[in-house]
């Protein structure tokens, strides 16, 4: 399953460093982490690449040759992870910020691969987890850096922002799960990406149907206008490549493995951010990159 080529542990990769080059253009686009709005127009940008590129890939434009049961594990999937799962997680960066909803969100892997052994019967090698442990240990050592910009949170806001920052976790690890078995009989992880996107779109037209804000989704799309290439670029390595490689990442190897092979995006932007920014790094952060490269390496050799 992947053990000989590791064709998914590359995939997951390829994943991690479409979705760093998606957060690098979403912040020189100027635009807030956690704009539920923009996530909307994202979605809806990155489906019209992918449904051009399923047109020419597999002959057909929408995913008509998927079961319902298939329908069903991927449209919950999509529910899941863009939907009930986002929510949470922004809702946790306006209570405790960015970095502290990201240290929680290390725990995914771990997460992940627990549902795996629950749902998915996946068992990991002792090397498995010893990998998973440096890189979960390394990518929590690279987000630790305190920015200067951390204002004081409150007690009942700190619990109820971890609260939500785990549950919002718990639903990106389930919704991997959930993509898993949607795929079954290897069904095209391009197609299931579709899938999960008509769904997710589906499920925040409802919800801003409900609240009677699509004003403001109007708003993020005249943003999105005027951002252009930024903004189009960032849906194409976004929701387009970088769903899609999850999914096919999945596919070829174990969840657990391939969740912390992807969660090494505050890793990859180090380098960037050096030379764009002009950011310092901290001797904490390097180490922690350098932890969570050797766990990932491990992942290879095994």
């Amino acid at each position: 399953m992947g053990t000989t080529s590791n064709f998914g542990e590359i995939a997951a990769f390829l994943s991690a460093v479409f979705w760093t080059i998606s957060a690098l253009l979403f912040k020189s686009a100027g635009q807030k982490t956690g704009d539920v709005n923009l996530t909307i127009v994202r979605l809806f940008l990155g489906f019209i690449f992918l449904s051009v590129f399923i047109t020419f890939y597999r002959g057909m434009p929408f995913p008509t040759d998927a079961t319902a049961e298939q329908w069903f594990w991927l449209s919950l999937s999509g529910i899941v992870g863009f939907v009930l799962s986002d929510l949470f997680l922004f809702k946790a960066y306006t209570l405790i910020g960015f970095r502290n909803s990201m240290l929680i969100m290390t725990l995914m892997p771990a997460i992940t691969a627990l549902f795996g052994r629950l749902f998915l019967n996946e068992t990991l090698s002792l090397m498995n987890k010893l990998g998973m442990l440096l890189t979960i240990i390394g990518v929590a050592l690279a987000i630790l850096k305190r920015e200067k910009k951390d204002k004081h949170i409150s007690v009942k806001s700190s619990i109820k922002g971890m609260l939500f920052a785990f549950v919002g976790t718990i639903g990106q690890a389930g919704c991997l799960i959930l993509s898993k078995l949607g795929m079954s009989n290897n069904y095209n992880p391009f197609a299931a990406a579709q899938i999960r996107i008509i769904t997710g779109l589906i499920g925040f037209m409802i919800l801003i149907s409900l609240t009677k804000r699509w004003k403001y989704v109007y708003t993020a799309a005249i943003t999105t206008i005027k951002a252009k290439k930024t903004i189009i670029l960032e849906s194409i390595f976004g929701p387009f490549l970088g769903v899609s490689f999850s999914l096919l990442a999945i596919q070829y190897t174990k969840t657990g493995i391939a969740s912390s092979i992807m969660s090494i995006v505050p890793v990859l932007l180090i380098v960037p951010v050096i030379f764009l920014y002009k950011q310092k790094t901290a001797v904490i952060e390097a180490i922690g990159a350098i932890i969570s490269l050797v766990g990932i390496s491990l992942f290879f050799s095994a």
